[in-house]
């Protein structure tokens, strides 16, 4: 079902359709990475506008996945949206910066920025920014897919979104 809610521990398989199912997708991958001590996250997207990072809820999960020898990384084509809309996901990425990652892959003739999360064994790809619409999937082909794409950003990516900003 494509508007299905993931309940329980199960992480959501199948087709998505709207803010709200994907705003639950995403919940559901936190608590999973948590609760089944994932080591690497991949969260992938142009600009990170619409994803539910700014929540408490959000922050909290982060933090209960934290831990040494984590990995997380970040890709964007920007990140100018976390100061304004994702302060409890800025202060959790201050604390944890040795852990998280953040690359911008943005210029002429560079590759689109994907929408999704990767990790080893399942994944959430947004097909439809505008609209919302995707696929999460344990598929080893889809996952694959995925980090390709990823993989061919982080390629060309610079390091972005410090912890912290120093001034003079």
């Amino acid at each position: 079902m494509p508007n299905e809610v993931p309940t329980g521990n199960a992480l959501p398989e199948g087709a998505f359709d709207g803010r709200l199912a994907f705003e639950a997708h995403v919940h559901a991958a936190l608590a999973a990475a948590a609760r089944e001590n994932w080591r690497e996250i991949v969260f992938a997207d142009p600009a990170f506008i619409d994803w539910p990072l700014g929540e408490r809820a959000m922050a909290e999960a982060l933090q209960a996945w934290s831990a040494a020898g984590r990995s997380f990384v970040m890709l964007a084509q920007r990140f100018d949206a976390f100061e304004r809309e994702h302060a409890r996901f800025v202060t959790w990425r201050r604390m944890w910066s040795h852990i998280v990652d953040c690359r911008a892959c943005d210029g002429p003739g560079l590759p689109q920025v994907p929408s999704g999360i990767w990790t080893p064994g399942w994944c959430l790809a947004r097909i439809d920014v505008e609209r919302v619409r995707g696929v999460c999937s344990r598929d080893p082909e889809r996952r694959r897919a995925l980090r390709e794409r990823i993989d061919e950003c982080l390629r060309h990516a610079k390091a972005a979104f410090p912890a912290t900003t120093l001034g003079l």
